[in-house]
């Protein structure tokens, strides 16, 4: 093996070891500007008003990442809690400081978490903010690695409706290893992210799971 395959070796090595750590049971997503980072609640109790701001017709529509500039400024998204009445999943932590944790009778956990006051993370469009979110919790992911799926984006529960965009790296599991995946979404206009990790026994039942969570646990468009 030559010098460079060596190295490119090692940096695979080195980003599949950060999935593992990043698919853990408690989900971090530390603010860089500050030591405590503001959380935010599923649903918004009282939303703040954008003059001229059409939220609903936003919601109503696929959120790629170029259309992060469509949100309100300053306005986060939320996560739904839809894997707690999912059969066979099981809440083991509901919105605790933001993050929300959820168990599969096949042993899959999956943790579910929004940040606000994400600013400092923000980049010219939410792709490269999200790519820097990832980089920010583990230098050695590289952009490569990081492929493009889809949560739901608000919609009606049982009924196809609109998508949004999320960046995701997955650790295929090696015999006696647990599967993993993250997918992350950094809106930038929002100033908020979302960040999913997934853990299960095997390749098959991480992809058993990441249907479901695609399925059931929804992103939550900004009310205003």
């Amino acid at each position: 093996m030559d010098m460079k395959a060596q190295a490119a070796a090692v940096l695979v090595a080195g980003a599949l070891l950060g999935v593992s750590a990043l698919a853990g049971c408690s989900v971090g997503v530390p603010d860089p500007a500050a030591p405590k980072v503001e959380q935010t609640a599923t649903a918004l109790a009282t939303p703040t008003i954008t003059p001229g701001h059409d939220a609903a017709a936003v919601a109503a529509k696929d959120m790629p990442f170029s259309a992060g500039a469509t949100l309100a400024e300053g306005v986060p998204v939320g996560i739904s809690g839809g894997l707690k009445s999912a059969p066979g999943w099981t809440p083991v932590k509901e919105n605790v400081a933001g993050e929300s944790q959820y168990l599969k009778a096949d042993g899959c956990l999956v943790a579910a978490k929004v940040r606000t006051n994400q600013s400092p993370l923000v980049q010219p469009d939410d792709r490269e903010s999200t790519i820097g979110l990832f980089t920010y919790l583990d230098p050695t992911i590289l952009p490569a690695y990081l492929k493009t799926a889809t949560l739901r984006w608000g919609g009606e529960p049982d009924k196809r409706g609109p998508s949004v965009e999320v960046l995701v790296l997955e650790k295929p599991g090696l015999p006696g290893a647990k599967s993993t995946a993250v997918l992350a979404r950094v809106f930038g206009t929002a100033a908020s992210s979302v960040y999913v990790s997934i853990s299960c026994p095997d390749a098959a039942t991480l992809a058993a799971a990441r249907a479901e969570v695609a399925e059931r646990l929804v992103v939550v468009p900004p009310s205003s």
